[in-house]
């Protein structure tokens, strides 16, 4: 069997691509390397998978490409996939995500694709976690709080309207939090592949609010065995693949009622989580069990940290009238350093 994949060459694609060499497919890559790495490929391309650096975006190469290659089964992993960036770019995002996503999908109905296989998010998707029961269903109303997550719905949407109109064979995947080798620990990775790293160089991992906040995380094997079932099949319509379990935060530095998981649970509710982002991201949680303390060097006062949405104010201990950090910053009041982190074994 023929197959493409584009962004092939990132940390799930480069997976998948050799999933698919393994299991005899003819596999073609495309990817325009920005994100993804050739170190990733060493083994594919040993065993004679072909590489087309491109981009989604030239609509002229892919025609080209699809024709040539005329593969049985697509699969588009290629994407604009920071949430940050989507935020700060909204148009490039959706360019990228959607109009790059409709150069392919126009391609592969041209040159006869049997089947065409989207990875889609499913944290994005849906939207703040506390208002829906956990695990997620497809069933869920999605709820995006990005444009990152806006853009992958609609490109769900996308794929449904073809499926409707031109009888495009397609499916929908909104992937959980993939770790696993080949991911990296840069910019917005998964938690498990950044505290990896702090803990390998014999640092202490940052844990934004208390670290009780939730995450679906999935090994990377058996998200491609998923992502090669629903290949395999005529399933339609938006399909989540996840472990369907909670894992906190605070959990991924060890099993609940291990010492040190718990030190840093105590830790972590004393102190508050001050980010360097110039902008709130969907997702960012500021709790503060105990009162903050501020002082200029003579007195102190202590407030309590509320957020609501996106706005976090400061209300005093003492009265609870309501004080903008900012204020206090600007007249030279510091924030008392709260008690060391626990050192990580």
């Amino acid at each position: 069997m023929k197959t493409l994949v584009t962004g092939g060459a990132g940390f799930i694609g480069s997976h998948l691509t050799d999933a698919l060499l393994a299991g005899g497919d003819e596999v073609t890559v495309y990817d325009n390397l920005s994100t993804g790495r050739l170190s990733n490929l060493d083994s594919a391309l040993a065993a004679g998978v072909d590489l087309v650096e491109g981009d989604i975006l030239d609509r002229d190469l892919l025609e080209r490409v699809m024709q040539s290659v005329r593969p049985d089964t697509v699969f588009h992993l290629a994407a604009q996939g920071e949430v940050q960036r989507s935020i700060e770019q909204p148009a490039f995002d959706a360019t990228v995500n959607v109009v790059g996503t409709i150069n392919l999908i126009e391609a592969s109905r041209e040159a006869g694709v049997g089947r065409f296989v989207f990875a889609s998010t499913g944290g994005a998707i849906y939207g703040e976690g506390s208002r829906i029961n956990l695990p997620a269903t497809e069933s869920e109303e999605t709820a995006p709080l990005c444009q990152y997550g806006l853009s992958k719905r609609a490109c769900e949407m996308y794929l449904d309207l073809y499926r409707r109109l031109c009888m495009f064979n397609s499916v929908a995947l909104r992937f959980a939090n993939v770790y696993g080798p080949r991911q990296t620990p840069k910019g917005e990775a998964g938690a498990v592949a950044i505290f990896g790293e702090l803990l390998l160089a014999g640092q202490n991992p940052t844990v934004f609010g208390d670290g009780t906040q939730t995450r679906d995380f999935v090994y990377i094997d058996d998200l491609i065995e998923a992502i090669l079932t629903a290949s395999r099949t005529d399933v339609e319509g938006p399909i989540n693949l996840g472990s369907g379990q909670e894992t906190s935060i605070l959990d991924l530095l060890g099993p609940p009622g291990n010492e040190n998981a718990a030190q840093w649970r105590d830790h972590c509710r004393q102190r508050l989580a001050l980010t360097t982002r110039r902008k709130p991201v969907p997702g960012d949680l500021l709790v503060l069990a105990e009162p903050l303390t501020f002082t200029d060097g003579q007195s102190e006062r202590s407030f309590r940290v509320v957020q609501s949405g996106r706005k976090t104010i400061l209300r005093r201990v003492s009265d609870g009238v309501g004080v903008k950090i900012s204020k206090l910053m600007s007249r030279a009041w510091t924030i008392v350093p709260p008690p060391a982190a626990p050192s990580v074994s």
